[in-house]
């Protein structure tokens, strides 16, 4: 059967789009802030929702999702918490996939096959946690077969063919490329580097790939986007609503900034995959 993440990458193939994936942090600045937030990122042009389930540890993160990670948990928010915002979110919207990024503790606590079946429930498509190497996967990866939820992996620059093979084998949804060696939010990035990298990924693999980590503005995003199957954005998207929470804005106001920089960043990739087409 189709779920919602294969489905959508069939359709932005045929369409020979992109997808534009956020990145935001449950919880962050507040709980009330997340089910708008995630429909307004949808109406800015997001393809899919990637939702940070907020740990005290986030190791792969910088500073600006460590910050996001903080606020949401001095308010509050647990994985249970989390997978009830998603429930709310496919209430109103059945068909925009969400994927939860996080560590493996709070799930190694919930108990694999509890958590597959709440998430699946929920409406959750897939989880990306980051600190599970797949050759310990094997009571998660089954635990998520029995529920058609779909386990996302990183794959880094340092990343062997070998190894790329084996992650190939039992990763669904997507592949994400971490495009720099650093965590999220970095901001050197090399372009030609990933764009040739993601090219080599690509041409091995049975899922899509997508690519995250330095992406900070709608130029990078295009010059991306003609070499990936989806652009992941996180820290510039926190960094924006951040700012406009310390400049006092109202929810209303600081969703808008957020969404601004998105719909950005999505005119950007659009643009840019027209002229490769007409240039084709």
């Amino acid at each position: 059967m189709t779920n919602r993440i294969e489905a959508r990458f069939q359709m932005l193939a045929e369409s020979r789009r992109t997808a534009l994936i956020p990145f935001l942090t449950a919880g962050d600045p507040g709980p009330e802030m997340t089910l708008p937030l995630m429909h307004g990122l949808v109406k800015a042009g997001a393809d899919l929702l990637e939702l940070g389930v907020p740990f005290s540890d986030p190791m792969a993160d910088g500073p600006v999702i460590q910050r996001a990670s903080e606020r949401a948990l001095l308010q509050g928010m647990t994985l249970a918490k989390v997978l009830r915002l998603v429930a709310a979110f496919r209430s109103e919207d059945a068909t925009t996939p969400v994927i939860l990024m996080g560590y493996l503790n709070p799930i190694e606590r919930m108990g694999y096959s509890v958590f597959a079946r709440a998430a699946a429930a929920a409406g959750v498509d897939g989880v990306l946690t980051v600190d599970l190497p797949p050759e310990e996967g094997e009571e998660y990866l089954a635990a998520f077969d029995s529920v058609a939820l779909d386990p996302i992996f990183l794959v880094s620059p340092t990343t062997t063919d070998s190894r790329l093979r084996l992650i190939d084998r039992v990763a669904r949804g997507f592949l994400y490329y971490v495009s720099l060696k650093g965590v999220t939010g970095s901001a050197t990035l090399d372009v030609d580097g990933v764009r040739a990298r993601l090219s080599n990924i690509r041409k091995g693999s049975h899922v899509p790939t997508g690519v995250g980590f330095g992406v900070r503005d709608g130029k990078t995003a295009a010059q991306l986007a003609v070499a990936a199957d989806a652009v992941v954005v996180g820290s510039a998207l926190i960094e924006r609503l951040e700012s406009a929470i310390e400049r006092g804005l109202s929810q209303d106001e600081a969703i808008g900034e957020v969404a601004a920089l998105l719909e950005e960043m999505r005119l950007a990739m659009d643009q840019i995959e027209e002229l490769s087409h007409e240039l084709a």
